[in-house]
């Protein structure tokens, strides 16, 4: 088999992992304790899930891997920036943790305690 018959079976099973880690991610989401897991879940998995999936399809469309490539940059520096953002202005709001929580690391900086978390 050459090169070119073999691209798009690989791009296609990258798609295929890219898909399975958005799946864990939305299952992820529903089973998670609070708002605080559950965005890191969905951060994490739906980034390297969106990665593996674009840069699939960029394998299995060469001519467009130019474009896919500055998408999953644009995915790799917004992510988990948002992600972080979202997550300080629902502590600062005020939303509580899970009851498992042991260490609210953001509480401790904003108290101006040391510890741990550094």
């Amino acid at each position: 088999m050459e090169l070119q018959s073999l691209l798009p079976l690989l791009g296609g099973l990258l798609s295929i992992v890219g898909a399975l880690f958005l799946l864990l991610a939305a299952i992820g989401i529903i089973r998670m304790p609070d708002v605080y897991n559950r965005m890191q879940t969905g951060t994490k998995a739906t980034t390297l899930g969106s990665i593996l999936f674009l840069l699939g399809i960029g394998i299995a469309e060469p001519h467009w891997l130019g474009k896919i490539v500055l998408l999953i940059m644009f995915i790799v520096f917004t992510n988990p920036i948002s992600s972080h953002v979202l997550a300080r202005a629902a502590h600062f709001r005020g939303i509580p943790l899970a009851e498992g929580t042991v260490r609210d690391c953001l509480a401790d900086d904003e108290a101006g305690e040391q510890g741990v978390c550094e």
